[in-house]
């Protein structure tokens, strides 16, 4: 089973990694109503994918891998949750904009204003630059670093 539940984690860091420069590509300055439409949806594999990823590196860290023990003294586990966490709040904003801006199209065909996407654009490219330093975190924490 630990291979699957390893499996599962790595598979959902790429499923969070992918979407979210999906959402990071579609969400421009040019953003027409077909884009409008396709970033809730996006969201929602990236939403799924961090979930599986909590979900699959809890079951590690309490039931497989290498134990709590190993895991929660090493302060670079706490960064790579610290990373993990900061993501999820950064995530918020985006999310509730993509189905606001749904929402208004839907209602009105109105197009989300140019500040907006701007300010969306910007918290994903933040989600996307701490999420390149999770894979740094795991290496040295696997590896004992920080112990």
């Amino acid at each position: 089973m630990e291979p699957l539940v390893a499996y599962l984690h790595y598979l959902a860091i790429v499923l969070i990694a992918g979407f979210l420069v999906a959402e990071m590509a579609v969400c421009r300055p040019s953003l027409d109503a077909q884009q409008v439409r396709l970033l809730p949806r996006l969201d929602v594999v990236f939403f799924g994918g961090a979930l599986l990823a909590l979900a699959t590196g809890l079951l590690r860290l309490f039931y497989y891998a290498k134990g709590v023990g190993f895991y929660l003294p090493n302060p670079f586990f706490l960064v790579k949750m610290a990373l993990y966490l900061t993501i999820a709040i950064l995530s918020i904003k985006p999310t509730t904009s993509f189905l606001r801006w749904r929402r208004q199209l839907v209602q009105s065909g109105a197009l989300p204003p140019a500040a907006e996407i701007a300010a969306a654009r910007r918290l994903i490219h933040l989600e996307v630059a701490l999420l390149a330093l999770m894979p740094l975190m795991a290496v040295l924490m696997a590896r004992g670093i920080g112990r």
